[in-house]
């Protein structure tokens, strides 16, 4: 264990038990940088308190606790269970459960004294409502008495006419820490667990082209169910749009959106000039998802191209610029369950079915021109500032008289990676966990 990752006497608030939160509690007791957990449940959880240590213990998709820290020959680590006091030790470490309040603002932080909370209810992510609302907010938390929040999942503003306090920042860790400020920032989204992967496939591309030569992406999440959808068919909600999220998870492939684009704005904020469209399917896995990535690359030349090659060494030389473990190369041929439980790895590069395809694009250059000339007269947009040289440059048939076609030639790379990601605890509770210290080791 090195200095930095040394247990403080510090407390850790966690707000929800579901999916997230029960996996950052298996981080934090494996990694015991804190010394005490308190989670909020809001509720009454069986008879007993007995009956939360066993929802805790047990995993349908990762197995049982002790196993996953210890090893087949662990011994159960949850003991000391105190069901009128409200806590229990888990793996050496004390954790408290409080079971009353729902709304943030009434749940008691301050006289617990915990001044982080890692929220993961899900429930309170727009970070323009304020404290006292009935529904509650994630402000609340600030008002009782935490001092920073980290929502786990990215901030939705339902006011479209608003924008993203001041006070809020959407980060992915390892990519824009530095964006950060801990005298400004006390609501950290830690965006999504698709942002995550897709940041680090895209970054590396980004860093080495530049975005002047990035033309278009796009990307296709397959990702496994979530809790938000239906074990078996039922009636849609009142005003719901979306109604194949009613339908059976079990036996179904669901399309369905996500917001993974317009969040990598915020982390990367260089893909905003850069057109890209994000869909997302989901399939009947319980972890384990894919991101499709789909790059249009200005090239160079036609004789010289962007490879295969070329895309695959540029992410495994990317694999040394990044915190260990955060991006992985892989040259296997994986499957969806080889990705589970991952320690770390917000992205691994399934290297062996990276494709490139590169071909001309043919430019009308008199269509072009009177677009350009068109655009000028308004003053509006590239256009104004456009050089016919640069296009020159690129090779193609110069533009010419003699009432012949104008055509340019611009050769264009298209780039296919894929990227694996644990969406629950391999990648992105571990990034979660990440950032969680990160900002706890700023309180000393």
């Amino acid at each position: 264990m090195s200095e930095q990752d040394k247990m403080v006497p510090m407390k850790l608030g966690i707000n929800g038990l579901g999916r997230i939160a029960k996996l950052t509690i298996w981080h934090h007791v494996d990694r015991k940088y804190f010394s005490e957990l308190c989670v909020n449940i809001g509720r009454e959880v069986g008879t007993s308190l007995h009956d939360i240590a066993q929802f805790v213990e047990k995993d349908s998709t990762y197995g049982v606790l002790h196993k996953y820290l210890h090893g087949c020959r662990g011994n159960r680590v949850i003991e000391e269970i105190d069901d009128k006091k409200g806590t229990m030790r888990i793996n050496g470490v004390k954790t408290t459960f409080l079971r009353s309040e729902r709304n943030p603002a009434r749940i008691p932080w301050r006289d617990c004294g915990v001044d982080l909370v890692v929220d993961a209810t899900g429930a309170f992510l727009d970070p323009t409502v304020p404290a006292d609302d009935g529904k509650g907010s994630l402000r609340g938390h600030i008002a009782a008495g935490a001092k920073k929040v980290i929502a786990s999942a990215p901030f939705k503003i339902k006011d479209k006419s608003k924008e993203l306090p001041s006070d809020a920042i959407t980060t992915v860790m390892g990519i824009n820490d530095e964006d950060y400020d801990p005298q400004k920032h006390i609501l950290v989204s830690n965006a999504s667990c698709t942002t995550t992967c897709l940041a680090y496939m895209v970054k590396p591309l980004l860093d080495y082209f530049g975005a002047s030569r990035i033309l278009s992406a796009s990307m296709t999440t397959v990702h496994a169910a979530t809790s938000s959808q239906q074990v078996l068919d039922r009636a849609p909600k009142a005003k719901a749009t979306d109604l194949r999220k009613s339908r059976s998870v079990a036996n179904n492939i669901i399309l369905t959106s996500t917001g993974a684009a317009k969040a990598l704005g915020l982390v990367i904020p260089e893909m905003k000039r850069i057109g890209f469209i994000a869909e997302s399917v989901r399939v009947p896995v319980t972890t384990g998802s894919l991101i499709i990535l789909v790059m249009m690359i200005q090239d160079e030349s036609m004789r010289n191209p962007v490879n295969r090659e070329k895309i695959n060494e540029i992410y495994r030389e990317a694999v040394n610029h990044y915190p260990e473990g955060n991006l992985v190369f892989s040259e296997e041929q994986n499957v969806s369950s080889d990705i589970i439980g991952t320690p770390k790895a917000a992205a691994v590069i399934e290297g062996y079915e990276t494709h490139t395809r590169t071909s001309a694009v043919r430019i009308d250059m008199d269509r072009l021109l009177s677009a350009c000339a068109y655009l000028n007269s308004l003053g509006e947009g590239p256009a104004a500032s456009f050089d016919i040289t640069q296009l020159n440059k690129v090779g193609g048939e110069q533009p010419g008289g003699g009432g012949q076609e104008r055509i340019l030639e611009v050769p264009v790379t298209q780039a296919v990676i894929y990227g694996w990601y644990d969406n629950e605890l391999g990648s992105y509770t571990n990034m979660l966990g990440d950032r969680t210290t990160s900002i706890a080791r700023m309180f000393h």
